[in-house]
């Protein structure tokens, strides 16, 4: 994505802090191997942990939630003490994330460019997933707008991240690449759409996806 290769993980944490006022916090990271089990691509995660199902980028420990801070202060002495640490934002608080599958994502973004709907923030993993910033409150009620919609939840790849959770913000590094802004975070998109707003061109794509899927397995 232009413009994101260089930014460092200290300066965007309190860019987040400062102008997003997103409470952050730090998580793992890569670090080298020299080989052997939990090897892949001559790193591995921070937490030694051969099975790491998120190798670089999620929370050090149960107490997290702690060490959340909205502070831009307090976010550059933590990324001064550890400046490869992944950067972690809890959802529930400033924002939940609606996650989707990347092909969808793509899908549902080109859909709402028809529709005129703007989305926020979307963030783009190296595993391949999308995740669309909301107000908070979706994930309570994302159950019930998808069936207003005539959608089973458990039949679409859609996910809900809100209060408990956390997502990986740019520039984060994970096995397989960097957390990139497919939708930077911009004045324009200061403020964040409802998940309302948001839902009727995600679950379409979903859709069109999971149909893809099962058309491909047949």
């Amino acid at each position: 994505m232009p413009g994101q290769r260089g930014e460092s993980l200290l300066d965007s944490a309190v860019r987040y802090a400062e102008e997003r006022h997103w409470d952050v916090f730090p998580g793992t990271w890569l670090e080298p191997t020299t080989g052997g089990a939990g090897a892949a691509g001559g790193e591995r995660c921070s937490c030694r942990r051969a099975d790491c199902p998120e190798p670089g980028a999620h929370a050090t420990g149960p107490d997290w939630v702690g060490l959340a801070t909205g502070s831009a202060v307090s976010a550059r002495r933590l990324w001064t003490e550890r400046p490869d640490a992944s950067l972690l934002l809890p959802t529930g608080r400033g924002f939940d994330a609606l996650e989707v599958p990347e092909l969808a994502g793509f899908l549902a973004l080109a859909r709402m460019e028809r529709l005129g709907v703007a989305p926020g923030p979307v963030t783009r993993t190296p595993g391949r997933r999308m995740l669309f910033f909301v107000l908070p409150g979706a994930a309570a009620k994302l159950d019930g707008l998808v069936r207003q919609l005539g959608w089973s939840l458990s039949s679409l790849d859609l996910v809900a991240r809100g209060e408990g959770c956390y997502v990986a913000a740019p520039p984060t590094r994970a096995i397989g690449g960097t957390v990139q802004w497919a939708r930077r975070p911009t004045p324009a998109n200061r403020w964040l759409p409802d998940a309302e707003e948001l839902i009727s061109p995600l679950a379409y794509a979903c859709g069109r996806e999971a149909a893809a899927e099962r058309a491909r397995r047949t």
